[in-house]
């Protein structure tokens, strides 16, 4: 026995044939073909398309052109035709086995520069599928429902499965669309004539079924809304219609169509139940009760529902209470509003309003009508309506008149189109959602929504695809949150796109979604998108704003200041901000800060997706390559005067960056704006713009210097070096591997620093780049110094020197002194180590900003230390400490603190010492600085055996020693003889020298 799609296809034959062999197809389900009562294996999924293809076109002819677009696309393989070819070939000999050599094919049938597959129409079940469909459609139009009926139920009985499941080709996902539709709306049609002959009773459940599974058909909504009217549940049935209306509308994207929107016209028509006069009275008003149904699966904002419902329920004297809950597109502005509408209805016993003042087009809504269809529910008829908006609105407010009703505006797209609802009397209340943060309506409370909380978003997840399933992959559900920017509106599209594909593992859909340049494309369902939610708010921008929020989204950092907005843009820093607010007034961009602005994070992929449209590259590319520019200039600025010489800054910028009054001003503006500094390195090395991008990253060292995690120095370092070695750039590679050095030196990798310290000199030798050559000797000798190998840093530091002296570089030489002192002070010359830090700081002094000078106060505060001068060593470095405080250089601080604990012990006062121990080594892993770390705990050891405290000082210098250990600090063999030895309270000696 045959099973399969067999139909009502029996005794068919194939007129093509002689011997009356019966061929048939099934295309409504799983591809299948049989001869007789055999089925027939038909090969790979390809060639298996290309036999679909053909079976659609239902005998008309399909040229070659054609097969190859549905089958590959814009991307065919390179024997495309000669596949086909083969492809024809074996299913002839499978369609027509016995047909003779030199025969011509009579089934698979060759035509000009294409194919046709010759079978009777009801050998193919949707060729009969639609016979049945359109004989249904006559006999309706005939009165005969019955025979529709019949017809209908025929024509579905032949599906089996979702259509054509597995077969590859790049229209299928078209074909399986179209074909999915046909059905439903045979079902829709079905099910429209069993409630026309059998009742309510017999569609009911079968339409609530479809109706959750299809949530967005809006001809099974209006059919249910119809069975259930007729069922007598009128009020069940406008809980359908709200309900559809809320998914198609703010959450979703779309407005009711013609379907539903005649289905609500048939159940609020005047025979109703409710409206009519009953046994000769008029009927009691109904209360006005439209606001849209509930989402049963809200989710989170607990805090400010409760403080909405708390705000629209006191009793407070004067006007009517005003809600303004603004937000971005998909945020769930809507669904906030109705739930709090909702929880606060019973607090409102004369009713409750609701209108869309904007549909998903961007159409806006006439007041003037809307103000009409409250006025006749409250009972006014069509001759007591003025014509005129303000006479409408002077009615509405005087009926409202010792009433307690709430308004619900949905989606206002402006200010004005809110003023004319609003109720004068107390004890109403109106709350308003938009895209644009209102000021009109009068002591409005105007509320921002952001998108959810990761938890939020994951509980909302779970509740439409089970908890149980999310709690299984509870990384990937997390992380599909976080690509999802935890938007509502996101959330729910993945949320539906995984409840009807239960097979799907959530790390499949999570790993789509880390793409970001087809992320958007991604989140789309049934029609439904996030794109679509964006596109309504950049329609209604005005040309400048679009194109500023096209430009503003290209750089990568994490925020963009008005400063770098101008630059971007290329326009005058007031107006650049006035159009960042402009932006931030209608939710397309957020402002975490004064004077700085940021994205959503698919806001900014959709921005970018139509700077890639709307702007052409090279237009793209200059606005990145201005704000480089603002940046260079800027971070030059806040270096007046330490770094002398065009050869170590570059050429000069042509766009201006910042000037700032003091060096604190400068500091402050380089630690907030690290993330976005290095994020520009980043990009401009990709692009490439490499040479102005090492340039910046090595005036960026000052934030190593301030405690910025090296992690993130390193990895726009790489990235520099990367592109400089691509592009054989020497000098940007020397730069660059200066920079890195620099990040390896705060990170206390010794070992690294050397290797990526000689790449600087060989590069920038190379290139000629003395300077960067001189500094990187210095790092070197840094190095060597830390080593212990103290001949090797001094020779470096003299190879640097006379560099810096032939270029006449005041700011390198004072650090070669700097340097330099520490290796006289390790080998014991006190008396040369001072003269070459008070050398170095009369140097720093005379450099205009004096950005160093702090730095040089502590090296002339510890050399005068291991002098014996603890006196003039403690006052250096109490000023030392105030000059770091003064930068907020929390890293520099903490240094400085433990070396001050240093002074105390060597003067006699170890709980002072301990104190000032405990607070550094707190700053400095605050900081994260490797030296630091481990010689605050070192002295803190020292201070506490001074004390007694042995246990406690064997602890600190354990940990001490844990972390030079590490990365292989000589330190760590000091305190290792330490740990070894009784560490009683005589004076020990005590680890070398931190920076």
């Amino acid at each position: 026995m045959v099973t399969g799609n067999t139909g009502d296809a029996r005794n068919i034959r194939n007129t093509g044939n002689t011997e009356e062999t019966r061929l048939r197809f099934a295309l409504l389900g799983r591809l299948r073909a049989w001869r007789d009562d055999e089925e027939l294996a038909l090969g790979s999924p390809q060639q298996q398309a290309f036999l679909a293809v053909l079976l659609l076109r239902q005998e008309r002819a399909a040229s070659m052109a054609d097969i190859v677009e549905e089958l590959w696309g814009g991307n065919p393989p390179p024997r495309a035709v000669g596949t086909l070819r083969t492809y024809a070939s074996r299913l002839r000999r499978l369609l027509e086995p016995e047909r003779a050599v030199g025969e011509s094919p009579r089934v698979l049938v060759s035509v000009p520069d294409g194919y046709a597959l010759h079978v009777p129409r009801e050998a193919v079940d949707l060729a009969r599928f639609e016979d049945h469909v359109a004989s249904a459609g006559r006999a309706r139009a005939a009165g005969q429902l019955a025979e529709a009926r019949a017809r209908l139920r025929l024509a579905l009985e032949l599906w089996q499965d979702v259509p054509l499941p597995g077969i590859p080709g790049a229209a299928m996902d078209v074909h399986r669309a179209r074909l999915a539709d046909q059905r439903l709306t045979a079902l829709e049609a079905r099910l429209e004539l069993d409630l026309e002959l059998d009742g309510s009773q017999s569609v009911l459940t079968e339409l609530a079924g479809l109706a959750a599974h299809h949530p967005l058909r809006e001809r099974l909504r209006a059919l249910q809304m119809m069975a259930l009217h007729r069922d007598g549940r009128f009020a069940e049935a406008l809980a359908v219609y709200d309900e559809a209306r809320l998914l198609l509308s703010e959450e979703l994207g779309l407005e009711p169509g013609r379907d539903l929107a005649e289905a609500r016209d048939l159940l609020t028509a005047p025979e109703t139940p409710g409206s009519a006069e009953l046994e000769g009275e008029p009927a009691a008003p109904l209360l006005p009760a439209q606001l849209p149904v509930d989402l049963a699966d809200f989710t989170g904002r607990a805090t400010l529902v409760a403080d909405l419902c708390a705000l629209l329920t006191s009793d407070r004297p004067g006007a009517a209470t005003t809600v303004v809950v603004s937000g971005a597109g998909g945020v769930g502005k809507s669904a906030l509003a109705v739930h709090v509408a909702h929880r606060v209805r019973e607090s409102f016993p004369d009713g409750q309003f609701y209108a869309d003042l904007q549909d998903a087009g961007g159409r806006r809504a006439d007041p003037a009508i809307v103000l009409g269809s409250f006025l006749r529910a409250l009972g006014v008829d069509d001759a007591g309506i003025p014509e005129g908006l303000a006479e409408r609105s002077a009615l509405f407010r005087d009926r409202l008149g010792g009433r307690r009703v709430l308004v619900l505006l949905d989606n206002a797209p402006g200010p004005e189109q809110v003023r004319s609802f609003l109720p004068g009397p107390p004890g109403c209340a109106v709350v308003v959602t938009s895209r644009s943060k209102l000021a009109g309506p009068v002591s409005a409370r105007l509320v921002g929504l952001d998108a959810m909380t990761r938890d939020e978003a994951v509980e909302l997840l779970g509740k439409a695809v089970g908890r149980a399933r999310v709690a299984a992959e509870a990384d990937a559900a997390a992380g599909l949150v976080s690509a999802c920017g935890h938007l509502p509106l996101a959330v729910r599209i993945v949320a539906a796109r995984l409840a009807t594909r239960p097979a799907w593992p959530l790390g499949a859909l999570h790993a789509r979604l880390t793409d970001e340049q087809h992320r958007l494309a991604e989140l789309r369902v049934a029609g439904l998108s996030v794109e679509a939610a964006f596109a309504l708010g950049y329609a209604q921008l005005r040309p400048a704003q679009q194109r500023a929020f096209r430009l503003l989204a290209l750089p990568d950092g994490p925020h963009v200041s008005s400063a770098a907005a101008a630059a971007v843009l290329g326009l005058p820093a007031p107006e650049a901000e006035a159009l960042c607010e402009s932006l931030v007034d209608v939710s397309l961009l957020e402002s975490p800060a004064l004077g700085r602005y940021r994205y959503h994070d698919l806001l900014r992929l959709y921005a970018r997706g139509r700077a890639s449209a709307d702007e052409p590259p090279e237009k793209r590319s200059a606005s990145l390559r201005r704000l480089l520019e603002f940046l260079v200039s800027t971070v030059r600025a806040s270096h007046p005067g330490t770094l002398a010489g065009a050869e170590r800054l570059g050429a000069a910028a042509t766009v201006p960056g910042l000037l700032f009054a003091t060096a604190e001003d400068a500091g402050a503006w380089l630690s907030e704006e690290a993330p976005c500094l290095f994020a520009a390195v980043r990009q401009a090395a990709e692009v490439p713009a490499v040479a102005p991008a090492a340039d910046l990253l090595l005036m960026l060292e000052e934030l190593l210097e301030r405690g910025c995690p090296p992690l993130e120095f390193e990895q726009a370092a790489h990235a520099v070096v990367a592109a400089a070695l691509r592009l054989g750039d020497r000098r940007s590679e020397g730069r660059a591997c200066l920079a890195l050095g620099y990040g390896y030196y705060y990170a206390a990798r010794l070992h690294e620093l050397a290797v990526v310290c000689r790449r600087a000199v060989a590069a920038s030798r190379a290139a000629g780049d003395a300077l960067v050559m001189a500094d990187a000797l210095v790092l070197l000798a840094r190095c060597s110094y830390h080593v212990r190998r103290h001949d090797e840093a001094r020779a470096l530091l003299a190879e640097a020197s006379a560099v810096f002296r032939a270029h006449a570089d005041r700011f390198g030489e004072a650090n070669v002194l700097e340097v330099r002192c520490r290796v006289r002070r390790s080998e014991g010359e006190t008396g040369p180590a001072v003269a070459d830090a008070e050398e170095a700081l009369a140097a720093h002094q005379g450099l205009s900003g004096g950005r160093r000078v702090g730095f040089a106060v502590y090296e002339l505060g510890v050399a005068l230390g291991a002098a014996g001068r603890t006196a003039e060593s403690a006052a250096r470095l109490t000023e030392a400490l105030t000059l770091f405080g003064n930068r907020r250089n929390r890293l520099w601080e903490g240094l400085t603190l433990f070396r001050l604990a240093e002074n105390r012990l060597a003067t006699g006062r170890a709980e002072e010492a301990a104190q000032l121990a405990r607070t550094a080594a707190a700053t400095l892993e605050e900081a994260g600085n490797a030296w630091g770390r481990a010689h605050a705990p070192a002295v803190l050891g020292s201070a506490l055996g001074r004390l007694g405290d042995h246990d406690g000082a064997r602890t600190h210098r354990r940990t001490a020693y844990e972390i030079c250990a590490r990365p292989g600090m000589p330190e760590a063999d000091d305190l290792l003889a330490l740990l070894g030895g009784d560490p009683g309270p005589r004076d020990e000696a005590e680890p070398a020298p931190a920076p």
